[in-house]
């Protein structure tokens, strides 16, 4: 097993790991997220998304984009941080930090045998579903119901009493 920082790899590394793997005959699945805080939705999604396949590959927002997606004030963990959370995951493989928007370009890079997404989708809203479908990659929907974010938590710890 890899420990935590030896799972985050950059991406010319993942790229060769994954043919190696693919190769072997193993199945590989794809998450992505900010994973700003880490709470315990985002281990149930990891988790279920491991089921999917052999080798999860988790890519986290740079932090510039994760800015870009959550606003002023994000992120709380800058990304290597958040990577190296991630990473300490035992479902988790390997970890990634990108810069896109979306990882529609991971997809067609790596292509993975699954898109895992976290319940707060449907595979109607997946923002890769045409990009997965034109390559032939299974879209899952994995996790539990959405009742966790990283918003909620922390507008929990703004409205807590301070000592």
């Amino acid at each position: 097993m890899r420990r935590a920082q030896t799972k985050i790899v950059p991406r010319h590394e993942l790229r060769a790991l994954l043919r190696e793997a693919k190769q072997a005959g193993k199945r590989i699945v794809l998450a992505n997220g900010c994973f700003d805080t880490l709470h315990v939705g985002h281990i149930r999604y990891l988790e279920g998304a491991k089921r999917e396949g052999d080798i999860l590959v988790v890519a986290v927002n740079s932090d510039s984009s994760l800015r870009h997606l959550k606003g002023t004030g994000r992120p709380i963990l800058n990304e290597q941080a958040r990577a190296q959370l991630v990473a300490a995951i035992r479902a988790v493989d390997f970890v990634l930090v990108f810069s896109e928007p979306n990882v529609e370009k991971l997809l067609e890079e790596f292509l993975p045998d699954v898109h895992a997404k976290g319940t707060d989708y449907t595979a109607e809203t997946v923002p890769e579903r045409a990009v997965a479908e034109r390559l032939g990659i299974r879209v899952a929907i994995v996790g539990d119901p959405k009742g966790h974010s990283t918003r909620n938590l922390l507008t929990s710890v703004r409205k807590a009493p301070h000592a």
